[in-house]
Protein backbone atom coordinates (compact mmCIF):
# COMPACT_ATOMS: atom_id res chain seq x y z
CA UNK A 1 0.00 0.00 0.00
CA UNK A 2 1.48 3.58 -1.19
CA UNK A 3 1.53 6.33 0.97
CA UNK A 4 2.14 9.73 0.48
CA UNK A 5 2.87 12.72 2.89
CA UNK A 6 2.49 15.92 2.02
CA UNK A 7 4.63 18.79 3.47
CA UNK A 8 5.59 22.59 2.61
CA UNK A 9 2.40 24.70 3.00
CA UNK A 10 1.66 28.12 4.53
CA UNK A 11 1.34 31.27 4.31
CA UNK A 12 2.94 33.18 1.72
CA UNK A 13 2.26 36.89 0.11
CA UNK A 14 1.10 37.48 -3.28
CA UNK A 15 3.82 37.20 -5.45
CA UNK A 16 6.07 34.52 -3.40
CA UNK A 17 7.14 31.30 -3.56
CA UNK A 18 6.73 27.96 -2.31
CA UNK A 19 7.82 24.71 -2.08
CA UNK A 20 5.61 21.54 -1.87
CA UNK A 21 6.95 18.20 -1.27
CA UNK A 22 5.35 14.61 -1.50
CA UNK A 23 6.92 11.85 0.08
CA UNK A 24 6.45 7.82 0.13
CA UNK A 25 5.98 6.90 3.84
CA UNK A 26 9.04 4.56 4.65
CA UNK A 27 6.49 0.87 4.46
CA UNK A 28 5.85 1.79 0.84
CA UNK A 29 7.77 0.90 -1.87
CA UNK A 30 8.02 3.81 -4.22
CA UNK A 31 9.74 4.11 -7.11
CA UNK A 32 9.38 7.12 -9.64
CA UNK A 33 9.98 5.32 -12.59
CA UNK A 34 6.85 2.97 -12.00
CA UNK A 35 4.03 5.59 -11.30
CA UNK A 36 2.18 8.62 -12.70
CA UNK A 37 2.04 11.27 -10.14
CA UNK A 38 -0.02 14.24 -9.83
CA UNK A 39 -0.40 17.53 -7.80
CA UNK A 40 -4.15 18.86 -7.24
CA UNK A 41 -5.46 21.37 -5.29
CA UNK A 42 -9.31 21.87 -3.99
CA UNK A 43 -10.44 25.64 -2.83
CA UNK A 44 -12.79 25.75 -0.92
CA UNK A 45 -16.45 26.04 -2.47
CA UNK A 46 -14.81 24.21 -5.04
CA UNK A 47 -13.85 21.08 -7.12
CA UNK A 48 -10.80 19.11 -6.98
CA UNK A 49 -8.29 20.84 -10.27
CA UNK A 50 -5.14 18.98 -11.61
CA UNK A 51 -2.44 21.27 -11.50
CA UNK A 52 0.68 19.24 -12.84
CA UNK A 53 1.03 15.48 -13.67
CA UNK A 54 4.53 13.73 -14.17
CA UNK A 55 5.15 10.52 -16.10
CA UNK A 56 7.70 7.76 -14.74
CA UNK A 57 7.80 5.97 -17.98
CA UNK A 58 9.19 9.21 -19.78
CA UNK A 59 10.36 11.88 -17.14
CA UNK A 60 8.14 14.71 -18.71
CA UNK A 61 5.62 16.66 -16.83
CA UNK A 62 2.98 18.36 -17.85
CA UNK A 63 0.60 21.29 -16.23
CA UNK A 64 -2.67 23.47 -16.23
CA UNK A 65 -3.01 26.18 -18.11
CA UNK A 66 -3.42 28.36 -15.10
CA UNK A 67 0.19 27.61 -13.19
CA UNK A 68 1.86 27.10 -16.51
CA UNK A 69 5.06 29.13 -16.64
CA UNK A 70 4.60 29.55 -12.56
CA UNK A 71 4.46 26.25 -11.13
CA UNK A 72 7.20 23.25 -11.45
CA UNK A 73 7.25 19.61 -11.03
CA UNK A 74 10.91 18.22 -9.48
CA UNK A 75 11.67 14.80 -8.67
CA UNK A 76 14.49 13.39 -6.35
CA UNK A 77 14.79 9.63 -7.43
CA UNK A 78 17.31 9.23 -4.26
CA UNK A 79 15.04 10.51 -1.89
CA UNK A 80 11.61 9.04 -3.89
CA UNK A 81 10.14 12.57 -3.26
CA UNK A 82 8.64 14.90 -5.36
CA UNK A 83 8.37 18.58 -5.49
CA UNK A 84 5.54 21.38 -6.49
CA UNK A 85 7.76 24.40 -6.71
CA UNK A 86 5.50 27.63 -6.89
CA UNK A 87 6.68 30.85 -7.94
CA UNK A 88 4.64 34.39 -8.60
CA UNK A 89 1.97 33.22 -6.50
CA UNK A 90 -1.48 34.81 -6.32
CA UNK A 91 -4.76 35.17 -3.90
CA UNK A 92 -6.45 32.27 -6.55
CA UNK A 93 -3.52 29.85 -5.57
CA UNK A 94 -5.20 29.20 -1.95
CA UNK A 95 -6.21 25.93 -1.65
CA UNK A 96 -5.75 22.96 0.12
CA UNK A 97 -2.88 20.84 -2.59
CA UNK A 98 -2.55 17.19 -3.01
CA UNK A 99 -0.35 14.47 -4.40
CA UNK A 100 -1.96 12.06 -5.87
CA UNK A 101 -0.35 8.20 -7.95
CA UNK A 102 -1.76 5.27 -10.26
CA UNK A 103 0.46 2.79 -11.46
CA UNK A 104 0.00 3.29 -14.96
CA UNK A 105 3.54 5.38 -15.25
CA UNK A 106 1.84 7.76 -17.60
CA UNK A 107 0.03 10.78 -17.32
CA UNK A 108 -2.55 10.24 -20.06
CA UNK A 109 -5.20 13.42 -21.62
CA UNK A 110 -7.30 12.75 -19.10
CA UNK A 111 -4.77 13.69 -16.21
CA UNK A 112 -6.22 16.08 -14.81
CA UNK A 113 -9.29 13.70 -13.57
CA UNK A 114 -9.08 12.91 -9.87
CA UNK A 115 -10.41 9.77 -10.68
CA UNK A 116 -7.72 8.21 -12.45
CA UNK A 117 -5.29 8.07 -9.09
CA UNK A 118 -5.58 5.17 -6.46
CA UNK A 119 -3.29 6.94 -3.79
CA UNK A 120 -3.31 10.13 -1.95
CA UNK A 121 -1.99 12.01 0.41
CA UNK A 122 -3.65 13.93 3.06
CA UNK A 123 -3.13 17.97 1.34
CA UNK A 124 -1.26 20.75 2.70
CA UNK A 125 -2.58 24.03 2.72
CA UNK A 126 -1.56 26.94 1.06
CA UNK A 127 -2.90 30.43 1.75
CA UNK A 128 -1.99 33.34 -0.90
CA UNK A 129 -2.62 36.72 0.94
CA UNK A 130 -1.01 40.20 2.17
Amino acid sequence: QLQLVESGGGLVQPGGSLRLSCAASEFSEFTLDYYAIAWFRQAPGKEREGVSCFSGSSGRSTYADSVWGRFTFSTDNVKNTVYLIMNSLKPEDTAVYYCAADPRRTCTYSWYAPEEYVYWGQGTQVTVSS
